[in-house]
């Protein structure tokens, strides 16, 4: 028997893998937008439950915006691709939003139903590590290739569970991902052991990262919904647009990333470490 094949054998193995590649699926490039922007959004226990309604409001009111929906429509595509997560412990992050491509008004307001269609929930501890590991996955599998890749991040305290914020940080603005942050100093709700007075220096020196990093802090729960909305522009808008210029000048102060950290970035699990007879759920 000869050791090569039949011509019939051959032409049956041609046709067979022929008819596989036609049945499998096309793979598609990732559609291109602006921006991929991950808006993750502090619940834990520490926020009441006013707290975290205030916070999707103002999410929902800044994501209809004129000036933010102007933003969007002056980039490169006219569109970006947003999702909204929440996120408390290391391991609890929930998708509100999955990736959603806005590009006008209607859109805006498709992502604004789906966050009002359930209450928010809340959990233990307070894994700013946590959730920016989630929202570089997030990024990673989003199936659109943005201009530029940014973690939205906002809470009110620092990272008391999982790998330290800093380090994290660090190897996230390796993949190229720019962090900014929402420090909420409003003590609106639960206040314990664990606050930290200066959690926008906190934010400043251990949490955001990335080329054009800022944070914007939240002194009180009336400041949230314009603090969102300024956020929102900047990022979308870009550090070279008029548009930054204009909203740095009318509405300071907009704190960019510092190069040396000034404020212990273990600072939160050192609190949590020491802890005596208190059982704090933050």
């Amino acid at each position: 028997m000869s050791a090569f094949p039949s011509a019939r054998h051959f032409l049956s193995s041609c046709a067979a893998l022929a008819l596989i590649l036609w049945l499998a699926p096309i793979s598609r490039a990732d559609e291109p937008v602006d921006v991929e922007l991950v808006l993750a959004v502090d619940v834990s226990l520490s926020m009441s439950a006013d707290e975290l309604e205030i916070q999707r409001h103002g999410y929902a009111a800044a994501l209809t915006h004129d000036n933010v929906l102007r933003a969007i429509a002056n980039g490169t595509y006219g569109k970006i691709a947003v999702t909204y997560v929440e996120w408390a412990g290391t391991t609890w992050q929930r998708v509100i939003v999955p990736w959603t491509v806005i590009a006008n008004r209607a859109d805006a307001e498709r992502v604004v139903a789906q966050l009002s269609a359930q209450p928010p929930d809340s959990a233990r501890r307070t894994s700013i590590s946590g959730a920016l590991e989630f929202g570089s996955d997030l990024l990673a599998e989003s199936g659109y290739e943005g201009t530029r890749r940014v973690i939205d991040v906002s809470g009110d305290g620092p990272n008391n569970q999982g790998a330290p914020v800093n380090l994290t940080r660090d190897a996230v603005v390796r993949q190229g991902i720019v962090i900014n942050g929402l420090p909420l100093m409003t003590r609106g709700g639960f206040t314990s052991a664990y606050d930290v007075n200066d959690l926008d220096r906190y934010y400043s020196d251990c949490v955001i990262g990335g080329p054009g990093a800022f944070m914007i802090p939240v002194n009180d729960w009336t400041q949230f919904p314009e603090a969102i909305r300024r956020k929102l522009v900047l990022e979308l808008a870009g550090s070279a647009s008029p548009q930054w210029a204009a909203e740095a000048a009318d509405h300071p102060p907009v704190v960019l990333a510092q190069d040396k950290p000034a404020v212990d970035c273990q600072i939160g699990e050192k609190m949590w470490r020491n802890r005596n007879w208190r059982l704090d759920n933050r």
